[in-house]
């Protein structure tokens, strides 16, 4: 299946916390929407892979993106090289997405920084043809390319190159970071089990604060922010949100 959009993410859960609402959109237009996780989050504090997996299958359903795939690396001891490379360029060529939605290039957590550089660098190498990689049935793969890959903000603040307008769908878009009931707090679980840097209702605060703070910057409620390591171009001005700020 070709995909118009493939949001990776190295943990189950970092997707829908960084840019679930732009997923939402494009699905709202009629693009083809996928989520890959890179690990199965087995080294999290709360919940167990299976739990991981159960939530992970919830939020897909809210989003209603076309698939869900997990390449089952390593939780924390994942590396940039080739066979991690080849991995995730197989996946690439498999859905050949136009647009890459990625781990930030920085972020408190380690995982999150070696995961943005192993996703743009799998995107450049996954153009080019003397690559050689097999799909599932052995045949050989095509050379693709996305033609961009958008970096999610995560829990460090960088300054955005691009923010996308989320108001329509921001509701639809928490009930999806929601799913994850062993990863957040909310009412039915009531914070039990192990407090975490995530687990408390100030990490789920702090999600809305950031959205609505993006939202500011360009006039509308709720926005999400990503950095581009390449030029964005538009073909005209009617991308352009006419607000006035």
């Amino acid at each position: 299946m070709k995909l118009d959009l493939l949001a990776i993410g190295v943990h189950p859960d970092d997707v829908e916390l960084s840019c679930s609402g732009t997923i939402l959109n494009e699905i709202k237009r009629g693009r083809k929407a996928g989520i890959l996780d890179l690990t199965q989050g087995e080294l999290g504090t709360r919940g167990t892979i299976e739990t991981r997996y159960a939530e992970a299958a919830k939020a897909a359903e809210i989003m209603g993106v076309q698939v869900r795939a997990n390449l089952k690396m390593r939780d924390g001891f994942f590396k940039n090289d080739e066979e991690h490379q080849l991995q995730l360029i197989r996946a690439i060529r498999t859905w050949q997405p136009e647009v890459v939605l990625a781990n930030a290039l920085e972020d408190r957590h380690p995982d999150h920084g070696r995961a943005g550089q192993l996703i743009a660098t799998a995107c450049f190498l996954s153009g080019l043809a003397k690559i050689e990689t097999k799909d599932e049935n052995g045949n050989p793969q095509q050379r693709w390319r996305p033609k961009y890959i958008l970096h999610y903000l995560q829990d460090w603040y960088h300054e955005p190159d691009l923010l996308i307008d989320i108001s329509d769908v921001f509701e639809q878009r928490m009930e999806a970071v929601k799913a994850y009931s062993t990863q957040f707090f909310n009412k039915e679980n009531g914070g039990d089990g192990p407090q975490t840097y995530i687990s408390t209702p100030d990490f789920l605060d702090s999600v809305i604060g950031r959205a609505r703070m993006m939202g500011k910057r360009i006039g509308v409620k709720y926005a999400e922010g990503f950095i581009c390591e390449k030029k964005i171009g538009i073909r005209n001005l009617d991308a352009l949100l006419q607000v006035e700020t």
